[in-house]
C-alpha cells in the first residue's frame, strides 16, 4: 500500500542519513586502545613506534565522592605513585624521631602538615599526567578523552563533553581499562561516607604521619601472600601504633551531628556488636574490573560471569580474535603495573613487530609498602608445600637486625628473611621473602637470579655487599627443618 511504501522509503532514507553521519565522523586506526593506564599507554606507544596508526581512548568516571584524575591510570593517579610518596613521608618522620641518636638535635615533638604533603604529591602526579600527554603527542598517538563503548566488533562509540558523537574503528582493539575499588553497597552509609584505597599500606603511612588509625579486618591480612610474612607485617604495625580489630565485619556507617562517622561492626566469633567514632572511613575490600559500561556483548567479548573480568588466552586474545585484554581487566593476571606494561609492549610487538614472545607471569616480584616493607618473588611457603609436598621443600630463614636500626635502638623483631627451595640438590629457589627496609630494592636484584633458575647453592656462592640488609639473603644457612635458632648475631 502507499502508506507502507512511504514508511519503507522513510526507513531507508533514515538509514542512509545515519550511514552518512557515521561515515563523516568515523575515524579508522590500525590499533585502538581503550584505557589510558600503564598497560594501555605502553601498548599504544610501542605500536606507534612500530609505524602503526594508533589511538587511545581514556575516560575516568568520577568516584562516588566526585574525585577525578588525569591520564595515566590508577598507578599514577591514585595508586603506586602517591602511595609510595606518602609512605616516604611517614619514613622521614620516623627518621627524624631517631635522628638524635646520631647527633642531630631536632625539636620535639615534630609536626606534620598533611595539606602541604598532599599538595606536593598532587603536583607531582599532575606533572606525570602532562608527561603522558606529551609522550602520546610525540609518538603521534591520537588521544581521545571520552568514554567509549562497543558498537560492534571493530567499532567503539563515544560522546564528547559537548555532546558530539564519535565513532572509532580499528583492525585491532586492546581493552586495558583496569579496575576500580569495590564498595560494600549492602552496608548502610558505605557509599555516602566512605573513601577507598589500599588497606595496610594506607594504615601504615597514616599512622606514620601521626594519625590515629584502626584497621577492621574480617579474616586474614594480605590475602594471596605468604601468611607468615603477612603476620609479621601486622605485628610490626601493631607495635608501632596501628590498631587492629580482627575477625570483625562492619554493618553500618552513620554521620553524627558533629560531622564524624559512627561505624557499627560485629565480632564474627562472639556475635557481639560494637561501635566506634572516626573522622574518615576507608574501604579496602578489593577491586572490580572496569567492564560493565563497555557493552562487551555487542562485540561478542566473553567475561567471567562471577567477577566480570575478560577471558583471555596466553596471547591476551579474547573470544574475538582481533580484540585483546591486558592488565587488571583480564582474567588470571596479577594486578600489578609492571606486568601490565610488559604485557602491553609484548602484545604490540606480536601484532606489528614480527615477535612471538609471550608474557611470562611466573616469578613476578612485588613489594608491599607497609611501614616495614615486604618484598617477595616466586612461591609462598604455602604454595610451595601444596605444589611439591612438605617433604620436598626446604625453607631457609633468618631474623636479622638492620645496621640502621642499631644505634637508634629500633625494634627489629619482625625483620625476617626466608628462602623457599626444593629439598633435592642443587635446591632450586622457589620463592624469596624479605621483610625489612628497602625491600623492593633488595628483591628486584634477586628476582633476576630466580627468574634465571638460581639454586640455593648458587645464592650461597654469591658474595654479599657489606654492611647491607640484602647480604643476609646470601648468608641464609639455617633451615626450618633443623629447628635451630635462626637469629643472626654479629656482623
Amino acid at each position: 500500500s502507499p502508506a507502507l511504501k512511504n514508511i519503507f522509503f522513510k526507513f531507508i532514507s533514515e538509514r542512509e542519513r545515519e550511514k552518512e553521519r557515521i561515515a563523516g565522523q568515523q575515524q579508522d586506526f590500525d590499533l585502538l586502545v581503550i584505557g589510558g593506564g600503564s598497560g594501555g599507554l605502553a601498548c599504544a606507544k610501542e605500536a606507534s613506534q612500530l609505524g602503526r596508526k594508533v589511538a587511545v581512548v581514556d575516560y575516568v568516571e568520577p568516584s562516588p565522592r566526585g574525585t577525578r584524575w588525569g591520564l595515566g591510570g590508577t598507578c599514577v593517579n591514585v595508586g603506586c605513585i602517591p602511595k609510595k610518596l606518602m609512605h616516604q613521608a611517614a619514613l622521614l618522620g620516623s627518621m627524624i624521631k631517631h635522628a638524635h641518636h646520631y647527633g642531630w638535635e631536632v625539636a620535639q615533638p615534630i609536626q606534620h602538615d598533611w595539606k602541604k604533603m598532599a599538595e606536593a604529591v598532587q603536583n607531582y602526579v599532575k606533572s606525570l599526567n602532562w608527561g603522558h600527554r606529551v609522550q602520546l603527542q610525540d609518538k603521534k598517538v591520537k588521544y581521545f578523552n571520552v568514554k567509549a563503548s562497543f558498537v560492534n566488533k571493530h567499532t567503539v562509540g563515544s560522546v564528547t563533553k559537548d555532546g558530539k558523537e564519535t565513532l572509532l574503528s580499528a583492525d585491532h582493539i586492546v581493552i586495558a581499562t583496569g579496575g576500580r575499588p569495590r564498595y560494600p553497597t549492602h552496608i548502610e552509609g558505605a557509599l555516602e561516607y566512605g573513601i577507598t584505597n589500599v588497606a595496610l599500606e594506607c594504615a601504615g603511612f597514616l599512622t606514620g604521619v601521626g594519625l590515629d588509625t584502626t584497621v577492621l579486618m574480617r579474616s586474614i591480612p594480605l590475602r594471596g601472600f605468604d601468611q607468615q610474612m603477612a603476620s609479621f607485617v601486622t605485628e610490626y604495625m601493631e607495635s608501632h601504633g596501628t590498631q587492629f580489630l580482627k575477625g570483625c565485619i562492619p554493618s553500618c556507617v552513620k554521620k553524627l551531628p558533629t560531622g564524624q562517622l559512627q561505624v557499627t561492626w560485629k565480632d564474627c566469633a562472639s556475635g557481639k556488636e560494637d561501635k566506634g567514632t572516626f573522622d574518615t572511613v576507608l574501604w579496602a575490600i578489593g577491586r572490580v574490573p572496569e567492564t560493565r559500561s563497555l557493552n562487551l556483548e555487542k562485540a561478542g567479548v566473553n567475561t567471567n560471569p562471577e567477577n566480570q573480568k575478560i577471558l583471555v588466552d596466553a596471547r591476551d586474545t579474547t573470544s574475538i580474535p582481533h580484540i585483546y585484554a591486558i592488565g587488571d581487566v583480564a582474567e588470571g593476571r596479577p594486578e600489578l603495573t609492571p606486568t601490565a606494561v610488559m604485557a602491553g609492549k609484548l602484545l604490540a610487538q606480536r601484532l606489528y613487530g614480527k615477535s612471538s614472545a609471550l608474557m611470562d607471569y611466573n616469578n613476578v616480584p612485588t613489594t608491599v609498602f607497609t611501614p616495614l616493607e615486604y618484598g617477595c618473588v616466586g612461591l609462598s611457603e604455602e604454595e610451595a608445600t601444596a605444589r611439591h609436598g612438605q617433604d620436598n621443600v626446604e625453607v631457609y630463614h633468618a631474623y636479622y637486625k638492620p645496621l640502621e636500626f642499631t644505634v637508634s635502638e629500633q625494634d627489629a623483631s619482625q625483620c625476617y628473611i626466608k628462602m623457599v627451595c626444593l629439598k633435592e640438590p642443587p635446591q632450586l629457589v622457589l620463592g624469596l621473602h624479605f621483610l625489612g627496609p628497602n625491600a623492593g630494592e633488595v628483591i628486584q636484584g634477586f628476582a633476576l637470579g630466580i627468574k634465571c633458575g638460581a639454586s640455593y647453592e648458587q645464592v650461597m656462592q654469591t658474595v654479599g655487599i657489606h654492611p647491607t640488609c640484602s647480604e643476609e639473603v646470601v648468608k641464609l644457612h639455617i633451615s626450618k627443618r633443623s629447628g635451630l635458632d635462626p637469629t643472626v648475631t654479629g656482623c
